[in-house]
């Protein structure tokens, strides 16, 4: 599959790009797709949700009345779950959302993500993209150079820069990642995936491992 190659003012050039049907042109697996996806989401959870037990709570322990006589159920602290009040019972604790996952089964996931993308036209290759320095307003020209500037689009740069970096932080639902970061929910939370030329080589080597 050959796709065109843009330059940063929205014309294309003379150069093609033909992606490898070994990553872009496979049967997409929708389960892999799923079990990812569900394994990225559970990690963004910071599990640091905590409610107080009864030994937490503040309060006296002296026992709030006496055992017999009173006519009511017997009664020790008023730190017990059935006052207002009280501690929790079977409350939240902080604990670790991480999933694990087969490693073959992350990157078939990946393939399919980015043959979803591949089938349905919404893959964009730039030649280059490159800033002195960061320029929200340069970042945003560019994207509208690419008539992608009103759609959700993820840009994969072959490595870290600072600069684009910056400058595309302040768009909502435009994000920039690097090809060795790229996963599966990113790739399918965007409507037009632009990779970099040269990046296009760094996300083939990592997945045909």
């Amino acid at each position: 599959m050959e796709v065109a190659v843009y330059n940063i003012e929205g014309k294309k050039t003379s150069d093609k790009v033909k992606l490898d049907a070994e990553v872009f042109g496979i049967e997409p697996n929708d389960h892999a797709i799923y079990l990812d996806v569900k394994r990225y989401l559970a990690a963004q959870r910071q599990g640091t949700h905590k409610s107080k037990e009864r030994a937490e709570v503040a309060g006296s322990t002296r026992k709030i009345k006496r055992q017999k006589g009173t006519g009511t159920a017997r009664a020790g602290s008023k730190k017990s779950p059935v006052f207002v009040g009280g501690g929790t019972v079977f409350g939240p604790r902080p604990r670790n959302y991480t999933q694990n996952l087969n490693k073959k089964v992350k990157m078939l996931a990946r393939k399919s993500a980015l043959a979803y993308k591949a089938k349905g036209e919404n893959i964009m290759i730039l030649d280059k993209l490159s800033m002195a320095a960061p320029k929200t307003q340069e970042y945003l020209k560019m994207l509208t150079n690419l008539k992608v500037a009103d759609k959700k689009t993820l840009v994969v740069l072959p490595e870290h820069d600072k600069s684009v970096l910056l400058s595309s932080r302040n768009l909502q639902g435009h994000k920039v990642t690097t090809a060795s970061s790229l996963n599966t929910y990113d790739i399918l939370n965007c409507v037009n995936l632009i990779l970099l030329k040269d990046a296009v080589q760094v996300i083939e080597n990592q997945l045909k491992k």
